[in-house]
């Protein structure tokens, strides 16, 4: 390519280099603001707790609630630690792993008789919601899995190995793991206790030496034995000495603690498994003598009841004989006693029946006497009657008498009244004059006849009214 050429190229090229290296700028500056828009918020969930350290202003912030939150680009840290962890040391008696925040190893430990076990527990601890004991936690342990290695795991190993030294492994094995599990939670929670190392004499059972008297290896014996233990020191209240929670300074609480099932080393376990069929065969030996003695107890009360039973036979053939003696005088007496009875009862009754005629007669004797008292009343009683009922016609007469006008018009009244209705449809033609005699010889004319016609209209009219009334 000439010369000419090459410089046509390159000022043909020139613009669009330009052009490509704008929008490679341009480009580059929108990934850029976009890169420190999502740097300058983060989101928060539930469950976890948020550190927040600002490199650039020196402030340290925390969130436990899930949101939205600001942050300075390029000079923030976030820190993010779960609000509750497990320590899972072992498998749990079902053979499944538990989801947990770390899964190790049982926690080996040493009993204060030197004798060792494997212990699986599980460990539940949760964060403080305090932001200044996070904070203080945060400037300790700078991670979560710094905090989980450094404390959580230290600390409850130290505390169950210390617990242990506690016990004896018989001691554990045998009756002592609730104990030992109640310690152990309240040990993490509030402290461990304070002790003193001393020796102290303890009774358990072991394998016998085997010597010329004994050829038995696996034989048992019980022996007093001198161990160092781990002993809990008192106050004066008779409250447990305490030394200071390293959870305390951040807050963190022990939820729960839980146990597996312990793997004793092999000695210890053969031990425990020989005392086993020991105390089995122990029981059983046991077992047989009260059988034995039980049935000796048994035939004896046997024998005694037999005896008891022949005691009761004799003695209630006895008492039967009696009472049968018994129950013939009774009757004998009864027998006296009842015609006894039957001859004050006919006596009585013959007395009963003389009282009774006496009073028949006596009470016939008043009810005659009655009946006389009352004719006697009935008589008067007659006379009064008749003497008011001849003083009151006496009255009716002489009232009669004292009024006989007015008698007599009633009489008349009384007779028009029946009369008059009777003639009330007959027409009776009065003559102009009449010519007779009223027996005397004299002539009777008819207006004498009318007028009395006429008074005898009125009586009508008068008794018709007063009848009205």
């Amino acid at each position: 390519m000439d010369s000419q050429t090459l410089s046509r190229t390159e000022q043909w090229l020139s613009p669009v280099l330009a052009s490509l290296k704008k929008y490679i700028l341009a480009i580059a500056g929108v990934a850029f603001a976009v890169f420190l828009a999502m740097s300058s918020f983060f989101t928060t969930q539930l469950g976890y707790t948020y550190v927040v350290q600002d490199t650039l202003f020196g402030s340290i912030r925390v969130f436990t609630e899930p949101g939205v939150h600001f942050k300075v680009p390029l000079f923030s840290n976030v820190y993010t630690y779960n609000q509750a962890m497990t320590l899972s040391f072992g498998n749990q008696e079902s053979g499944e792993k538990i989801k947990s925040t770390r899964q190790l190893t049982e926690v080996e430990v040493q009993f204060a008789d030197t004798y060792t076990a494997r212990i699986p527990a599980t460990f539940r601890f949760r964060l403080s919601a305090d932001p200044e004991k996070i904070v203080a936690m945060h400037r300790e342990f700078r991670s979560y899995d710094n905090l989980i290695d450094s404390l959580l795991i230290k600390n409850a190993k130290n505390v169950t190995v210390v617990t242990a030294t506690q016990y004896t492994g018989e001691e554990f094995f045998q009756r002592g793991l609730n104990k030992f599990k109640v310690q152990l939670e309240d040990q993490l929670q509030n402290g461990l206790y304070e002790t003193e190392r001393r020796q102290v004499e303890i009774e358990q059972t072991d394998l016998a030496a085997v010597s010329s008297s004994n050829d038995d290896g696996d034989r048992l014996e019980r022996k007093v034995q001198l161990v160092w233990k781990n002993i809990i020191l008192q106050d004066k209240a008779g409250q447990a000495k305490r030394i200071a929670n390293p959870l305390d300074s951040y807050g963190i609480q022990v939820r729960q603690v839980t146990i597996g099932r312990p793997l004793p080393e092999k000695r210890l376990d053969e031990l425990l498994i020989k005392k086993k069929d020991l105390v089995a065969k122990r029981i059983t030996a046991i077992q047989a003598q009260e059988t034995a003695r039980a049935e000796a107890k048994t035939a004896q009360l046997e024998k005694e009841i037999e005896k008891a039973r022949a005691i009761q036979d004799a003695q209630r053939s006895k008492e039967l004989a009696i009472i049968s003696k018994q129950k013939e005088v009774e009757m004998e007496r009864q027998q006296a006693q009842l015609e006894t009875v039957r001859k004050e009862k006919e006596k009585a009754v013959a007395v009963l029946e003389k009282q009774k005629q006496l009073e028949i007669s006596v009470a016939e004797r008043d009810i005659q006497k009655a009946n006389a008292e009352a004719a006697t009343y009935a008589a008067k009683a007659i006379r009064e009657q008749g003497m008011a009922e001849a003083e009151v016609a006496k009255a009716h007469l002489l009232a009669k008498q004292a009024a006989r006008d007015i008698y007599m018009a009633e009489i008349q009244r009384d007779i028009a009244q029946v009369m008059y209705p009777a003639l009330k449809d007959v027409t009776i033609d009065m003559p102009d004059y009449y010519v007779g005699g009223d027996g005397s010889g004299n002539p009777v004319s008819s207006l004498e006849v009318f007028t009395s016609l006429g008074a005898m209209e009125q009586l009508r009219r008068a008794g018709g009214q007063t009848a009205a009334r």
